[in-house]
């Protein structure tokens, strides 16, 4: 059963925001919006973009994008597992043919 929603307050590029979750969402929620504040951040730092919605914009892009990579690799990774565990039951079966 799960527990009642409170508001937790995170802290993004120097702005407060209440947010409301759950109390064992409360650690991944903290973790999220540091690095998320970190992002945004080293954007604003490196001095290209000042507007706080063009930063979050292009936060948003980059994290998109990490994500996307990420799903993909682990794609791949599956795709190379489940074909060696075919080439591993295939010799198997032919080994066991053998005897």
């Amino acid at each position: 059963m799960s527990s009642q929603a409170e508001p937790v307050t995170v802290q993004i590029l120097d702005r407060e925001y209440q947010i409301m979750c759950q109390p064992e969402e409360r650690r991944s929620l903290m973790e999220a919006a540091l690095y998320l504040d970190r992002q945004m951040r080293e954007i604003r730092d490196s001095g290209k973009i000042m507007a706080m919605e063009k930063i979050a914009v292009m936060c948003a892009l980059n994290l998109s994008d990490e994500l996307l990579k990420s799903r993909q690799g682990l794609q791949d990774r599956h795709a190379r597992v489940d074909g060696r565990i075919r080439a591993l039951r295939e010799q198997l079966d032919r080994s066991l043919d053998d005897k």
